[in-house]
């Protein structure tokens, strides 16, 4: 009983010391509640989401699986593993895994109330998400927003799923309402903004953006705007920066510029809304070898997404170049795998 009551009393001087900015004072906290309890779930998980925010995220998965080990009904543990698998890591596919298991009525698992279920649904529709499964994901977050009730993140993260998609009026409306239900939410209020964008209300596009760097400046930085000329000078020295060899191939296929996909290349081709450029027409490992690039062909630049993605204009300016030359690599026949391996995905 000395033991246990020592456990909780180091978690609580823990739990201070992290609500009070003091990493480092909690982590020996918790370090000194597992001396009383080796064992103790919650003293392990501790240790994980410290260890979590302070970036050390190998570090933090091995605590949280100890967590989960050493109490399997302990929730928040499983729950933390899933996200992070997720958000950090990209073991989607695992992360699907844990979350059927937890949903599964498995006796040594505890059985989830409604809250819990909807956030395993939520934390499965990320997972999906992230694998461009977006209808199954809208799918479940909708589950998760039955299961819980009207949750601005469960909102937030549908408006998202549905701009993706190109619904961009439907977006509108869940991303209005859970901006409503947190209004310092910057997830909700950025991805408002870009759908007024898309639906031709630039004025409240650019407030939202703006309030949205106001409310978290490291995620979403303002667009970074250059004129017209710069621009166009920067996507042609994108070009002319290709090897003489790869010039030549590519010389006849038009380089343009456009502010974002249209809806119909969104909607019906599965493109994002978000995307920074994209190769239409038929590669040349596709077509004859003495073939010169036919009218189809073409490589578009979508201005108002590069310009979101930096920070600097220099910043842009090298996007620019990338996207272009990952765009020229589509036409020359490489797919993504070959893109990654040269550094052009």
């Amino acid at each position: 009983m000395k033991d246990n009551d020592r456990y909780w009393d180091c978690l609580d001087q823990a739990m201070e010391a992290s609500h009070g900015g003091r990493t480092d004072e909690a982590l020996a906290w918790l370090d000194e509640a597992l001396k009383a309890q080796p064992n103790g779930a919650e003293a392990h998980n501790g240790r994980g989401e410290l260890l979590w925010d302070a970036g050390r995220v190998e570090e933090a998965l091995y605590e949280i699986e100890l967590a989960s080990l050493a109490d399997p009904k302990f929730m928040t543990a499983h729950l933390n593993r899933a996200e992070l698998l997720i958000e950090e890591l990209g073991e989607c596919e695992q992360a699907i895994q844990l979350c059927d298991e937890l949903l599964s009525g498995r006796p040594e698992l505890a059985r989830p109330d409604r809250g819990t279920e909807a956030e395993v649904h939520y934390l499965k529709s990320k997972a999906l998400f992230y694998l461009d499964d977006l209808e199954g994901a809208l799918f479940l977050v909708r589950r998760a927003g039955k299961a819980a009730g009207d949750v601005g993140v469960y909102r937030a993260f549908e408006g998202q799923i549905l701009f993706e998609l190109g619904r961009f009026r439907d977006a509108r409306r869940q991303l209005e309402q859970s901006v409503l239900l947190d209004t310092e939410s910057a997830h909700a209020v950025y991805h408002l903004g870009l759908v007024l964008e898309r639906v031709g209300e630039n004025d409240e596009s650019a407030r939202a953006i703006r309030r949205a760097n106001a409310l978290d400046p490291d995620h979403y930085p303002l667009p970074v705007q250059v004129d017209d000329e710069a621009f166009d000078k920067a996507a042609s020295e994108a070009l002319a920066n290709l090897p003489r060899s790869i010039r030549e191939y590519v010389e006849n296929v038009p380089l343009l510029v456009h502010d974002f996909p249209e809806d119909e290349m969104v909607c019906e081709e599965n493109v994002s809304p978000q995307i920074l450029g994209v190769f239409i027409g038929v590669p040349r490992t596709e077509a004859a070898v003495t073939a010169q690039a036919r009218d189809v062909d073409r490589v578009i630049l979508f201005r108002k997404n590069l310009e979101k993605v930096c920070r600097t204009r220099a910043e842009l300016v090298e996007q620019i170049q990338v996207t272009v030359k990952h765009e020229v690599g589509h036409y020359l026949g490489l797919d993504e795998d070959d893109l990654e391996r040269i550094g052009l995905a």
